[in-house]
């Protein structure tokens, strides 16, 4: 039987990590700058196993404008390729035999307003998942006042608890799309 500050952390330990999710998702929108983060997560075909290329090779930023993959094992260089030009970043790698370098083009008014539009929408979602946590906590707290283990006092309190725990994570994720929309809109 779990107690309120029990299920108090363990809202908090799930919207934490909607919240790092939100940022790992938010890292991989282009702005007009090269980032590790836009090709770390993209997926290639390695030996029959689906493996992120920043565990095949060393992503730098040699210039503001250019990412620099180099894999560990040069045979992977045409799949790394392959697998960025499939993603839907946009952008086309040039392949020296040795590394890959990415120039990362600037960005149109119009691309902009739609990083920023894609930007409000993963934010949302984030939104959405903290008020889906929400409502489980709150129907743990409503199950409990409901089978005598905690009285009505405490479970509007806990409820009141749980409310501010929701607002403080929905205000720290459109503080981060806010970052993020900005960062987009420079040029």
């Amino acid at each position: 039987m779990e107690n309120i500050e029990e299920i108090l952390d363990h809202t908090k330990t799930r919207m934490n990590k909607s919240l790092e999710s939100l940022h790992r998702e938010l890292s991989v929108i282009r702005t007009g700058r090269a980032s590790t983060a836009l090709v770390e997560y993209i997926s290639v075909e390695y030996y029959g196993t689906s493996t992120p290329i920043s565990q095949l090779s060393s992503i730098t930023i040699p210039e503001a404008r250019t990412i620099m993959i180099q894999p560990w094992d040069k045979e992977i260089l045409r799949e790394i390729e392959k697998s960025i030009l499939q993603s839907d970043l946009g952008i086309s790698p040039s392949n020296d035999g040795d590394v890959l370098r990415i120039n990362i083009p600037e960005l149109t008014e119009d691309r902009r307003k739609d990083m920023v539009k894609l930007v409000g929408k993963k934010v949302e979602s984030g939104h959405i998942s903290v008020r889906n946590i929400r409502r489980d906590s709150l129907e743990s707290l409503r199950s409990m006042e409901k089978s005598g283990d905690i009285s009505q006092d405490e479970s509007r309190r806990a409820q009141e608890n749980l409310q501010k725990i929701t607002d403080t994570f929905t205000n720290k994720m459109g503080e981060t799309g806010k970052i993020k929309g900005t960062e987009v809109m420079e040029t």
